[in-house]
Order: C-alpha cells, then structure tokens, then sequence
C-alpha cells in the first residue's frame, strides 16, 4: 500500500521519462495502458524507501559469520530490533536487514519540525536529523521536546520559519537535542544530531559509526557490480568515477587486496573520502587520484614510470565505469527540481567517459558500465550507441544475474537484453513489513524480494575483442 506521493518532478522532466518508457517497441509488445501504468508505478515506488537495508561485509579483515554476529549484537542496541540478517545467497559478502513499516499508529506532536527532502530521504532509511537538514521548528521548541518531523518534499518552507502549511509528509517522531533559538543561532560548528528519531515511520537501523572497518553501507545493485566485473588478483584495475569508494574498497576485498585498483574522482574531498575508506578497510592496492576521467588517457606514448593519470592506452585489465547520472533510480526520492536540460546532460558526459575507458582497456579486457537512474537514454540507449561505436566491443552475460533484462527502446535484440540488468523496483507491490509477518516469512521468498524492491538501477557489460 501507497504512504506517500509518487516522486515530485518538474512537468517537463516527467514527460520526458514517460516518453522513454511508453515508446513503440514497449508498446507494441506490452500496449500503451500496459506500459504507462508500469511508468507510474515506478514513480510511486520511488518515493518508498526498500524494504531491505543492504551492507557489505569487508572479507579482507572479518569472515562474514563474525560480521553478522557483531552485527546481530549491535541490531539489539537499536530499539531492541529482534530482525533476521540475511546473507544473501549469490552475494556471499552482502548482509540483508529487513525495513519494518510503514508504522501508520504513530501519534504526532503539536511541535513540528520541517525537515528539507534529502534531510527526509535519508530519516526514511534510519538516519536521524542533523542540524543543517533543518529548515523550520515550532515557536517554543526546547531541548528534550517530543517533535513531529515533517518532509518539505517542494521545498517551499523558508529557513527559520515558526510553522508551515505548504506539503510536507510525515515521517515520524523524535527528541529535540537542541532548543529552535539553538537550531538557528547560526553557529557553523553546528552540524551534529539535532533531532534523534525515536519513533520513524520505516524502522531501519543508523549504521552511522557500527562496525565501521568490517561493514559498508551499500544498495544491493551496487554490491552486485564489483562482483559482476570479476577482478582477479594481480590485476591492474581502473574505476574511473569513483567517489565515495564503495565500489572501489569491493574491488580491491574481491582481488584479496593484490594487484593495483586505480581510483579516480575530479573532486579533491571525493578522493579524500576514498582514501578515508581504503585506509578504515585496511586496503593498500587502491591509489586514489583527483583527476577529470575524460581526460584520463595519455595522448603522447611518452611513458610515466610514476603511475599516475594520465594513463597510456591499452593499460588494464578492467574498468569500471559507473558513471555520473541523473541519479533517478535512488530511493526513497519525494522530489526532484531538476530541470530537463539537467536530467539530459549526463548522456553526453557519460559518452566522453565512455570513449575514455575503451582506449584504456586491454585486448580481452572487461569494460562494466553501471548507473543509478532509470532512463531509457542513460542505459540501453547508451548500450546501443557503444555497440555501433565500437564494433569490437561485445556484451558479455553477467554473473550473478539478479535483476531484470534490459528495455525494450533502444533497438536492441531480444537476446542482447538479456545479457543486461535492470533493477526495477515497478516488479513488486508495496507492501507492509511488521515483526509478526518476518517470524512467518520463508527465507526464499525475503531474498526474492531484497532482489526486486531495491533502488532502480543499471548494469552492463563488456568485453573489448582486439586492439584499437
């Protein structure tokens, strides 16, 4: 059942996804009723956070049994959460925590706080409110108040504002940390909890700082793509747009940490975080580079003993591209503002880097390219357009294969779609998740579901045939 409203998007930006989506070839196969209500569908589940929360175990410090048990004892801190964690039967280093909710008897306060929508997407996946996420609060709330927390999903409330009555959505209640007078001082050094959530409406747990070297918060399409691309130890391994690190840290744990993981990211405290992160993992085959990737190959064959970017032609074994995108697959989302110019920027970007990646890659190399976002034009389009570009390029199967085939759209055979994954959270019904229905659950039927109702995503792969 619907909790809240499909996502919020621009008219114009709606349209434009719809029309991705309704096209003739999905319409000639399905019909156009068929096909639009699958469209929105997908945007009311968008707005809903997953039903599982997904973390990666780091197999480089811990075996995952440990893990799990550490993690079990951390779970009992945490409102007393009695929840299963699953290991998920293809992801062996990926743990699985049911999401309990939508709790609809949660009685709400006369004092309010109006949280802005990235604030209240993450709340809807166990994070509690910090200060800088707060844009409104009731004219007398004090430290130690019981408070509502509302989402501005239009971003209409102006900061500082006593009380709002534009849209919000409820997302539960929590304990003031601090007074309103506090919240607003204006203070920078003002950035920690300012509400902790007590009573969310999605009971999931806050994994900030548990178990920070042996687990890694990460969307179950995103742990499948490291494991898709198969590093082997001893290999040189590019990941060409690599902030924050999640995928980077899998490759170098799946590589045993031998070989070298080339992490580049255009923005300095990106890289940093990735450094963080390699060096909380305990990871020493990543080497992490603030450098633009489109500008990642070398174009004179002068060659740089200091392995640094740019890098000569044909230097590795595999890349990962997970490119930049419009990020439309990310859930819980109430509301995006971008506009269509926006929304379509990234396929030409997400070509340039593309181009870049072949150069860089090894005869009988592997090339995985991955997004978050739903488009059709980011995704298989992009898939048809490499295949057309580079005839030396072939899409391999992929292993594991745990989300669906690709669209129908962008012209591709029927065989060609199935070698790709596309998560696709329109697949299941909304469905309430409480303690009493997980003690009945079969553990079969919560895997099937942890597959299905994630965030929307994309996976490709290739495997580059001969020299360019």
């Amino acid at each position: 059942m619907s909790m809240f409203p499909k996502i919020s998007l621009r008219h114009e930006v709606e349209k434009y996804l719809k029309e991705g989506f309704v096209n003739k070839e999905v319409v000639s196969a399905f019909g156009k009723q068929e096909a639009e209500r699958k469209f929105e569908t997908l945007l009311n589940r968008l707005s809903h956070p997953p039903s599982f929360t997904t973390v990666r175990v780091n197999t480089h410090l811990a075996s995952v049994q440990h893990v799990k048990d550490l993690l079990f004892d951390e779970l009992q801190k945490f409102n007393g959460l009695n929840v299963p964690i699953l290991q998920h039967p293809d992801l062996q280093d990926v743990l699985l925590i049911p999401v309990i909710g939508p709790r609809k008897n949660i009685k709400k306060q006369h004092c309010e706080a109006i949280v802005g929508a990235q604030c209240g997407n993450a709340v809807l996946r166990g994070a509690h409110v910090y200060v800088p996420g707060i844009v409104s609060a009731s004219k007398f709330m004090k430290a130690g108040d019981v408070i509502s927390v509302y989402s501005d999903i239009k971003g209409k409330c102006k900061k500082g504002a006593k009380e709002f009555d534009g849209t919000k959505v409820f997302l539960g209640n929590g304990i003031s940390e601090l007074s309103r007078k506090e919240i607003f001082s204006g203070l920078p050094e003002l950035r920690g909890i300012g509400i902790r959530m007590t009573e969310p409406i999605y009971l999931s747990p806050s994994f900030d700082n548990v178990l920070p070297s042996y687990l890694f918060l990460q969307n179950l399409p995103s742990a499948v793509v490291a494991h898709v691309l198969d590093p082997q130890p001893g290999e040189k391994i590019l990941d060409l747009c690599a902030a924050p690190g999640g995928k980077t840290t899998h490759i170098a744990a799946l590589m045993h940490d031998q070989g070298e993981v080339i992490a580049l990211d255009k923005i300095s405290n990106k890289v940093e975080k990735i450094k963080q992160n390699a060096l909380l993992l305990g990871l020493n085959s990543i080497k992490a580079f603030c450098f633009d990737g489109t500008k990642a190959l070398k174009l004179d064959m002068v060659k740089d003993a200091e392995g640094k970017p740019p890098f000569l032609p044909e230097s590795f074994d595999r890349i990962l591209l997970d490119a930049p995108c419009s990020g439309m697959g990310q859930r819980p989302n109430m509301a995006c503002s971008w506009t269509l110019k926006e929304v379509t920027s990234y396929q030409p970007l997400q070509r340039k880097l593309f181009t870049v990646a072949v150069e860089l890659l090894k005869p009988g190399g592997v090339l995985v390219y991955s997004t978050c976002t739903i488009s059709l034009a980011e995704n298989e389009e992009q898939v048809a357009w490499a295949l057309r570009t580079f005839p030396y390029l072939q899409l391999q199967p992929q292993e594991p294969q745990i989300g669906g085939e690709g669209m129908l759209g962008a012209g591709l055979s029927l065989e060609q779609l199935k070698q790709l994954q596309r998560f696709d959270p329109s697949v299941v019904p909304l469905r309430d998740t409480d303690i009493d229905a997980l003690r009945d659950a079969r553990i079969e039927d919560m895997i099937w579901l942890a597959n299905k109702d994630c965030i929307g995503f994309f996976i490709a792969k290739f495997i580059k045939c001969k020299s360019t």
